[in-house]
């Protein structure tokens, strides 16, 4: 007998419950359909905002008059700020109405945006930066709990994969969009055509979307949330200046970071354990005694500590040793996030057929066998070459993914659900920072001058390091179950 799914107001957990073949020809109610249009299409946005600084930095230094390492704190606070907010997120989704936290999260992003978009000066511009990211850091674990919570078990695969593409996609259109707005105008503009698209979000959200949870009262804990900023930040900022710091020594401020930032997350983790037990946790550490959310929560971590890498390294190559431009760059990095949004609904409705390792295992594969290929890169590699393995390796992270996030998230009970992805995006934040901080280390002590062969060949020893995680993430996917287990016990 299959099962059926849905949110029940009493509990505001998912419920499984028994009826004939529903789950599998259950269709999503209209207001079911609204919440889960709106939320796509605000991550969306935000996702976009968040990676459009990046190719207007070096206006922006010009006209505020600020020096490099300054003008980095828009992208470094950006990404702190995630790192501090997200492991709280579980809390928040269990403690507030659906339609409250979208109009909290979607109103500040958009109240950031104004922000940005009128800043005199670098001090206003760095808060709108901050006040985006305290409404994106939300954003995203609400639209993974509730996709994942209003469809039947067997149409899972499938919604990942939605979640999959507007996370994979939204960032790789940032730069090649705010290449073409920086060649016509100012990196103002950036923020002024984003925001009537948030505005247009919120407003849809503020009207139609329904109340599909009923809150509960906890009480939140302070200390988890300043433990929470001290361990997450220290450790992305530690990892971040320890990778603008590499080919050289560390700063004071790396080592200064990086342990408080490990022995702030292990107080943080106490902390939970012990709240926990009166189901007050901000983070609940039970679901990682589910061995079907930990074991691909493991994977992930090293196949995303080498997605996140390339999205930085490859651009690099391609203008330094290469010889691009921004624009031309950009404009090649859509490619690799059009095709993990395809690639992803495509295999999303296989998922209940092939199950976790049989999408995972072929992927990762492909992955490392595309990592181990851009070893071979030159100066004198063509464009094209660069372009086709680098789409490659984009359509083997979509079938992982799509196969991690679908068992990580639907072996959990409805209770910890929002806990799960939390969990899932501040490892995606920690993971990513680690990788990046390890890469552009080994490609700046290996290139040591700036020239395109040495380029190149820091760029080789880096792709090396990331074949080696890819291969660390095939051997753990070889472990994965071929389907999880859901259940709806707390």
């Amino acid at each position: 007998m299959s099962t059926d799914v849905h949110f029940t107001p009493a509990t505001d957990s998912v419920a499984i419950v028994a009826d004939g073949d529903a789950s599998s020809t259950k269709r999503l109610s209209p207001g079911e359909v609204l919440t889960i249009s709106v939320l796509v299409f605000s991550a969306f946005v935000a996702f976009l905002s968040e990676m459009v600084v990046g190719v207007a930095l070096p206006q922006i230094m010009v006209d505020l008059d600020i020096t490099a390492t300054t003008g980095q704190w828009l992208t470094t606070g950006y990404a702190l700020t995630l790192a501090v907010v997200i492991p709280t997120t579980g809390y928040v989704m269990q403690r507030f109405q659906l339609r409250t936290i979208f109009i909290a999260s979607v109103g500040m992003f958009t109240l950031g945006t104004a922000i940005a978009a009128v800043a005199p000066g670098y001090e206003l511009l760095l808060t709108g930066r901050i006040v985006q990211a305290l409404g994106t850091a939300v954003l995203v674990p609400l639209l993974m709990t509730t996709s994942i919570g209003l469809v039947a078990p067997s149409r899972r695969g499938q919604m990942m994969a939605l979640v999959t593409a507007v996370t994979a996609v939204a960032p790789a259109v940032g730069p090649a969009f705010s290449g073409l707005v920086m060649s016509q105008l100012t990196w103002r503009w950036l923020f002024i055509i984003i925001l009537p698209l948030a505005v247009i979000g919120l407003v849809i959200g503020a009207v139609k979307m329904p109340n599909l949870t009923t809150p509960k009262r906890i009480r939140f804990d302070l200390l988890s949330l300043m433990l929470s900023a001290i361990g997450f930040g220290a450790l992305v900022y530690g990892l971040a200046t320890a990778g603008e710091s590499a080919g050289g020594s560390f700063s004071m401020s790396t080592w200064v970071a990086l342990p408080l930032g490990v022995a702030g997350i292990a107080a943080f983790v106490w902390r939970q354990l012990r709240l926990q037990h009166r189901g007050a946790a901000v983070l609940d550490m039970r679901i990682f005694t589910h061995a079907s959310f930990a074991r691909p929560v493991i994977v992930f971590v090293f196949l995303v500590m080498g997605a996140f890498s390339l999205a930085t390294v490859l651009p690099l190559v391609l203008q330094e040793s290469l010889g691009l431009g921004s624009l031309e760059t950009g404009l090649l990095m859509v490619p690799g996030g059009a095709t993990i949004g395809i690639v992803s609904v495509l295999v999303g409705r296989y998922y209940d057929r092939l199950g976790a390792r049989g999408l995972a295992i072929p992927g990762t594969i492909v992955v490392a066998a595309g990592w181990w290929f851009m070893t071979t890169f030159t100066e004198d590699t063509s464009v094209g070459v660069v372009l086709a393995t680098y789409v490659v390796i984009c359509a083997g992270q979509a079938f992982a993914w799509v196969a991690i996030f679908t068992m990580s998230l639907g072996s959990l009970p409805g209770t910890l659900t929002g806990h799960g992805s939390a969990a899932l995006n501040s490892i995606q934040q920690l993971g990513g920072a680690a990788g990046l901080a390890v890469l552009i280390g080994v490609l700046s002590a290996t290139a040591g001058v700036t020239d395109a062969a040495a380029i190149a060949a820091g760029a080789r020893a880096a792709f090396t390091v990331g074949a080696v995680l890819a291969l660390v993430a095939l051997v753990l996917a070889l472990f994965l179950p071929r389907h999880s287990r859901t259940t709806d016990q707390a």
